[in-house]
């Protein structure tokens, strides 16, 4: 499995089609995460495989995401991230390996009242468009995995685009986790 994909698969942002979204900037670290993100949860990856994620705290508003398969527990990934609201939504932001330029993913997440968290990758499809409408700026690079998209506008116009309504469709669930039962 290609480096990247461990992350974004540690981060829960399962990438579609090999494409990857990059940002400039991350989002700011001003925010605590909602009650209920940190912890244990599960899931299985789109290879049919049991995932297990921990979320904890490691700072001020810095969080780190440990990610291992059930069958190979000693084999995890650790990775730093912060979340951000704005508006009812909330996102969280991870850099991307020096091999894809260094920069940063943007995931929006959600807890639901079923105790579960659904994470949503952002479509590359939909960002090109948006490059295309001049909604945002940046441009295309290639990687031996597939199309990626480098945004270049500053965060703030990056957040009013991801939390216009009518821009919904910009995300597509990646993955849903269930809370880990605690252990007897």
């Amino acid at each position: 499995m290609k480096a990247w994909r461990v992350v974004v698969i540690a981060l829960s942002i399962l990438l579609l089609s090999g494409c990857l979204v990059t940002f400039k900037e991350p989002l700011p670290t001003s925010e605590r995460a909602p009650k209920g993100l940190l912890g244990k949860w599960t899931s299985t990856n789109a290879w049919g495989e049991p995932l297990n994620l921990e979320l904890t705290r490691v700072g001020d508003n810095r969080y780190q995401a440990v990610s291992y398969f059930r069958a190979k527990p000693r084999e995890r990934e650790a990775y730093p991230f912060t979340v951000s609201r704005h508006g009812s939504r909330w996102y969280l932001s991870a850099k991307v390996p020096a091999q894809f330029g260094g920069h940063f993913t943007i995931a929006g997440f959600e807890l639901t009242d079923k105790h579960e968290l659904v994470v949503y990758n952002l479509d590359l499809e939909q960002i090109k468009q948006a490059l295309g409408q001049q909604a945002l700026s940046g441009q295309g690079f290639q990687t031996d995995d597939g199309d990626g998209v480098l945004i270049d506008s500053r965060i703030d116009q990056v957040s009013a685009y991801l939390d216009d309504p009518a821009n919904s469709d910009v995300f597509v669930e990646a993955v849903r986790y269930q809370r880990q039962a605690k252990a007897k």
